[in-house]
């Protein structure tokens, strides 16, 4: 049990050194910088999703081990998500703040992807145990902005791909979104636990 931690951190670092090492083997296409922010961004959706599914998972197996899991993904969303907003930032708007923000102000998908941004950083920074202590249940209430970070997020994705009449896979994301954010009301957790238990009796 204890190499589980490990061995999900090395996995949550391949999508990164798949990048490097497409990149010094010049294999990122013929638009590099579409690619890695196209690919960072995913990653930090990916990472999301992973996050928001060790609770139900926690509450379907009885085991802690997600909840153990749930810290550490979540700072692999923040740690992609950075990387996608500084690729933004420096090759797109060259550093330039003020271009920067006149294009979160004009583009829609742009101002949904920095807000959700703006909304994961307080929760990375909180995500360590002196500041759950420190807080206490206004840890709990602040990290439910998860929650709108995860609408604020397919919105993002939403409205960029609308704009290329390619909906497939947001449509996907968006309802694996849906169902993680449906596993959250008591209803269905009930149901989780009678299946829980189900499967124990089964056993």
């Amino acid at each position: 049990m204890y190499l589980i931690k490990p061995l999900v951190f090395f996995c949550s670092l391949l999508p990164l050194i798949r990048l490097i090492w497409l990149g010094f083997d010049g294999d990122l296409g013929a638009n590099p910088i579409e690619f890695i922010t196209r690919s960072t961004g995913t990653w930090a959706l990916v990472f999301l999703c992973l996050t928001l599914t060790m609770t139900p998972l926690r509450v379907l197996t009885g085991l802690s081990i997600w909840i153990k899991l749930r810290r550490m993904l979540g700072l692999f969303v923040f740690f992609y998500a950075s990387l996608h907003f500084a690729i933004w930032l420096w090759l797109d708007q060259n550093l330039d703040l003020v271009a920067m923000l006149r294009d979160v102000v004009k583009r829609p998908f742009i101002s949904m992807g920095f807000l959700s941004f703006v909304l994961l950083t307080p929760l990375a920074m909180t995500s360590n145990h002196f500041s759950q202590k420190r807080l206490g249940r206004k840890w709990a209430l602040l990290h439910r902005l998860v929650y709108v970070i995860a609408c604020s997020v397919i919105l993002h994705y939403w409205w960029h791909k609308a704009g290329k009449n390619d909906l497939s896979t947001v449509s996907i994301y968006a309802a694996i979104i849906f169902v993680l954010l449906a596993a959250r009301f008591k209803v269905v957790k009930n149901w989780l636990s009678r299946v829980h238990g189900q499967l124990k009796l089964a056993k």
